[in-house]
């Protein structure tokens, strides 16, 4: 056996399992890891300027590559800056392996500055949590954070690694990977009960979820909605593309209150979950989302969605590409040709239906294009309008984004990443970790003012890298969707029309002048057409660009 030093052992492991980029903010804890990177040739240093943004990086990198990515942090403080962006990777399930320097094991009893028990720390939002505490256990510590990181349902692990750990030298065993084979195929029985139910309903409805494209099985989907003529919606938080967005059977995604949720199924008599949650809601309500007597066919790789809310009739454990042939023939089956006559009849009402409704959103995309300030809507249709058919869309817009799915050319399963996890400051970060996962793929994020200013920073990152990616800033000088909730309660602030710690333009934020102090050519944008222009440009750049976008600051329902 060789014998190796810790920080030279970490490195070596990282690449056996197939790391090539590994984000951070270093501080004196990963010192070692620091030295041991001044040597190494094949594995690239992503510096962040922050925690927060190193965090979303990664989780960027790890959804557009459905590979494990490496972020690593310092210590107690820098574990906690990241965590609200760790939160968002555990929802959206990207394998991270989260890696922070501990001080060294003989000093650790006296509390020294920055100590903390950092496994405990990380562990209410990773698969596992341990801190690595001789040299020999290293090995098995990387593969088996790895293995666990990677295998379905897919999310984020944590180790912590003491100095000493990563100074000392010893033989070790290196070891070889692990992988999990995701391909799950469901129970039998389980397929042949939903395949019974959905060949009986005569007005089925499917929500798409996250396990859908971290399967690849956007392709299944469609085969399966297109046999049964059923509408296909994303599940109320998306982080990637769900179902080809070309497709007229797909609706998009829907308000996350269970009013909105209830009025969408009331039309349907039976639910298809292929991944979906049911339900992530952002407020309660005076109803339940789910109409009495609806029945639920659920399909997911993560045991725990399956009846976690709402008892179901059929609880599929499976991996969507595996099992969704199975079930689409199983269902074409028992349908016999009656009722394929009759789901035939619903493809065609329920594209037809599909084709209407977008056409009816362009039409309010364009009567809306020429207010000023620039209409949101109006934006969403023209940077979709603009982008190349292999674009892939980051998108952070919250309550500006109305419509943009829908209008979107995201055929592809990396083609699109939203914000799953709801913790905000996400988007801008998680380009850069996209755009580095696909570098010959153009990148656009689309991120709200207040959003972007918890990752700012991220900015310096994209510059210093010289990443292509089209950063739009919609600024409406506010955090406008919290206007929209208070005002909803229709209490003080309603009657008062006094919205406290909601408005950002005292002073407003130049982020124009923030960009290109962080390295960036950027520019503002007052009329659609100049958007048009500088997303033009900024697609044919060398390096990173920032278009800010004044758009209409109107928020009470008319």
């Amino acid at each position: 056996m060789p014998t190796l030093s810790g920080k030279t052992a970490l490195l070596e492991l990282l690449k056996q399992e197939g790391v090539r980029v590994m984000f951070g903010n270093p501080g004196t804890t990963e010192l070692p890891l620091m030295d041991a990177l001044a040597a190494e040739q094949e594995l690239r240093y992503v510096l962040a300027l922050q925690e927060a943004p190193a965090m979303a990086m990664a989780d960027g990198y790890a959804l557009a590559s459905g590979g494990l990515a490496v972020v690593n942090l310092h210590v107690a403080p820098g574990l906690g800056n990241a965590m609200g962006m760790l939160y968002d990777a555990q929802k959206a399930g990207s394998p991270v392996l989260v890696t922070a320097g501990q001080h060294e094991q003989t000093f650790n009893f006296t509390e020294p500055l920055l100590w903390a028990d950092l496994p405990r720390i990380a562990q209410p939002f990773v698969k596992w949590s341990h801190e690595v505490r001789r040299l020999e256990d290293l090995p098995l510590a990387i593969h088996r954070a790895a293995k666990t990181a990677l295998a379905p349902p897919m999310g984020p692990v944590f180790l912590s690694l003491p100095g000493d750990v990563l100074t000392a030298s010893a033989e070790i065993e290196l070891g070889a990977p692990t992988r999990v084979a995701p391909r799950m195929r469901g129970d039998a029985a389980a397929i042949a009960v939903a395949a019974q139910l959905i060949a009986r309903a005569e007005r089925p409805v499917i929500m798409a979820g996250d396990a859908v494209p971290a399967s690849g099985a956007l392709a299944e989907l469609v085969a399966l909605a297109e046999a049964i003529g059923a509408p296909v919606w994303d599940e109320g938080m998306a982080s990637r593309a769900m179902f080809p967005a070309s497709n007229p059977l797909y609706r998009g995604s829907y308000a996350r209150l269970p009013a909105t949720i209830r009025g969408l199924l009331a039309e349907h008599d039976l639910l298809i979950s292929i991944g979906a949650d049911l339900f992530t809601l952002s407020l309660p309500g005076a109803v339940d989302p789910l109409p009495e007597g609806m029945k639920i066919v659920h399909m997911d790789t993560d045991p725990w969605e399956l009846g976690k809310n709402y008892a179901e009739a059929a609880s599929i454990l499976a991996d969507p590409k595996a099992s969704l042939p199975e079930l689409t023939a199983a269902v074409v089956a028992a349908q016999g040709p009656a009722g394929a006559a009759r789901a035939a009849t619903r493809l065609a009402a329920a594209r037809a239906d599909g084709i209407a409704s977008l056409a009816k959103l362009r039409a309010a995309a364009e009567a809306a294009s020429a207010r000023s300030p620039i209409a949101t809507l109006a934006l969403m249709a023209a940077v979709a309008g603009m982008l190349p058919k292999n674009a892939v869309v980051i998108d952070e817009t919250v309550s500006s984004g109305a419509g943009l799915r829908r209008l979107l050319a995201s055929d592809d399963a990396q083609s699109f990443f939203g914000l799953r996890g709801g913790g905000i400051g996400w988007g801008l970060p998680a380009a850069i970790g996209a755009k580095l996962a696909l570098p010959d793929r153009p990148v656009v994020a689309l991120i709200g003012d207040g959003s972007a200013m918890y990752t700012i920073q991220g900015l310096w990152t994209a510059a210093h890298e010289k990443l292509q990616v089209v950063f739009v800033i919609i600024n409406n000088h506010s955090y406008r969707i919290l206007k929209q909730r208070t005002n909803a309660m229709q209490g003080l602030a309603a009657q008062t029309d006094r919205y406290v710690g909601m408005d950002l333009d005292n002073p407003r934020v130049d982020f124009v002048a923030v960009a290109r102090g962080l390295g960036l050519a950027a520019e503002r944008a007052r009329t659609l057409a100049e958007v048009r222009d500088l997303l033009a440009a900024g697609l044919k750049a060398d390096g990173p660009s920032l278009i800010e976008v004044e758009v209409e600051r109107g928020w009470k329902p008319v």
